[in-house]
């Protein structure tokens, strides 16, 4: 590797507010804020709005989508094939 051109890598706290989630790891990110940490050090803090504790499809969340009209919606748009003709 050339020396010089890489980003610094550093720990870094990633919070989920709406979750309460904290996680640290290591980012080239820099951040302004500061948070203590469990093990008593102080690391640089990036908000995120979603995380793995939040999403829906982590969570289980997930909402199904109604998708009734879309099949003849795009039949109209495109027609129907031959295959699927009676």
């Amino acid at each position: 590797m050339r020396t010089g051109i890489h980003p610094i890598s550093r720990p870094v706290v990633f919070r989920d507010r709406a979750a309460g989630f904290r996680m640290l790891t290591h980012s080239t990110l820099d951040a302004q804020d500061t948070v203590e940490w469990e093990d008593g050090g102080t690391y640089p803090v990036v908000d995120v709005d979603v995380s793995s504790a939040s999403h829906p499809f982590y969570t289980g969340t997930s909402r199904i989508v109604d998708t009734a009209g879309r099949v003849e919606r795009f039949e109209r748009r495109y027609g129907r094939t031959a295959a699927a003709r009676p």
